[in-house]
């Protein structure tokens, strides 16, 4: 039996040569919002790594949306020359596609990095600011409480969304994620623990989509028609009353009708108060239901890190695509020896050819930047 999940797939305009596509991973390493040096050499490594997607980093539309002072942005020229001078160097020797994932972390904003504790950061003095949200309620107790949105800040972040799109396109990107998920601002107008306004962006289910929805609308006009666009979900905020799997559907089906063109499906993030049971692919059921329900093409994450469980997932049909992120990090070559394992090949690039060790069966197929 072939491995399914080095399958091809089209996504939206995009052929995808595979099922592994690599989640995007905050770096905290950027300068003022702009790409560094560690850019460079982060996404040079995993774009040699087989697999058949990278999105970047959690990248803010706005400073004010940054999780941390460090984190990646895309919302001035500055951010946009460095991040295509990185995207270009990668393109000499990799034609891996490579897309973004956009967010603005709403009230979870100003915070220190993980290794540093992530813990809020105040004061101006400190290099922090105060963060904004759909509802005056701070992230955890304790922390200062964040700016309820006015409808002008409301269009500011749609608009700053739809800006860093047309930037992304600008530079040549071949996919856009919107973070729906994880407790950041959009997650946050979802969830009734973290949104509780009484205006048309609070409430009832159809409300709190609302300015979310507006967000996608608004990213959609401004993306190309041809390139897709998808949104990572919390699937649920594993709080009893908050956010769970049935409006998570409901969602998906929103925003199948407005033009999504996959649901990455995560889970949590929202409140300090989940209790996620940690286990071995403890999200992917999420993803299948959101699959069955809908029709939309899922992406599975979650401690899927073995090759033989990740083809048994997209096998099953439980989600179209796996997506790693700790994993390829520990492994950056991780398609290759899942490759191996399979009975399946990757492109990789002729420099490395040799590296095949004996006694493997071919991994490595011609690539698109030398022939053997």
């Amino acid at each position: 039996m072939s491995a399914t999940l080095f399958s091809p797939l089209q996504l939206g305009s995009l052929e995808l040569a595979n099922r592994i596509v690599i989640s995007p991973m905050c770096q905290y390493s950027a300068i003022d919002g702009s790409a560094s040096a560690w850019h460079r050499t982060h996404i040079g490594n995993l774009s040699l790594s087989g697999s058949a997607l990278m999105l970047l980093e959690a990248t803010a539309v706005e400073p004010e949306g940054r999780i941390t002072p460090f984190c990646l942005g895309l919302y001035s020229d500055d951010n946009e020359r460095a991040l295509a001078r990185v995207l270009d160097e990668v393109r000499q020797f990799s034609d891996m596609p490579i897309g973004m994932q956009l967010n603005h972390a709403g009230r979870k904003a100003s915070s220190e990095p993980p290794w540093r504790g992530g813990t809020l950061i105040a004061a101006a003095a400190d290099g922090g600011w105060r963060p904004c949200a759909p509802s005056p309620i701070a992230q955890r107790d304790g922390e200062a409480v964040p700016a309820e949105l006015d409808y002008a800040g409301l269009r500011r972040i749609r608009e700053a969304f739809a800006a860093s799109a047309r930037r992304a396109a600008r530079i040549g990107l071949s996919a856009i994620e919107l973070h729906f998920a994880h407790g950041y601002l959009l997650h946050q107008f979802l969830s009734p623990l973290a949104n509780q306004r009484s205006d048309e962006y609070g409430g009832p289910l159809e409300n709190r989509m609302r300015f979310p929805l507006e967000v996608f609308d608004a990213v959609r006009a401004a993306w190309p028609a041809h390139r897709p666009l998808g949104v990572r979900v919390s699937a649920t905020d594993w709080v009893t009353g908050g956010w769970d799997i049935q409006e998570t559907i409901e969602l998906a089906q929103r925003l199948k009708q407005l033009g999504c063109d996959w649901i990455d499906v995560s889970t949590g993030g929202v409140s300090p108060l989940q209790k996620i049971p940690l286990g071995p692919h403890y999200q992917v059921p999420f993803a299948k239901a959101v699959r069955e329900a809908t029709g939309m093409t899922t992406i599975g994450v979650g401690l899927v890190t073995q090759p033989a469980d990740a083809d048994k997932v997209i096998r099953n049909g439980d989600a179209d695509l796996i997506a790693l992120a700790r994993a390829v990090l520990w492994d950056p070559r991780w398609a290759w020896h899942a490759a191996a394992e399979l009975g399946a090949s990757v492109t990789a690039p002729p420099q490395y050819w040799r590296s095949e060790p004996r006694g493997v069966s071919k991994v490595f197929n011609g690539a698109s930047f030398g022939q053997r």
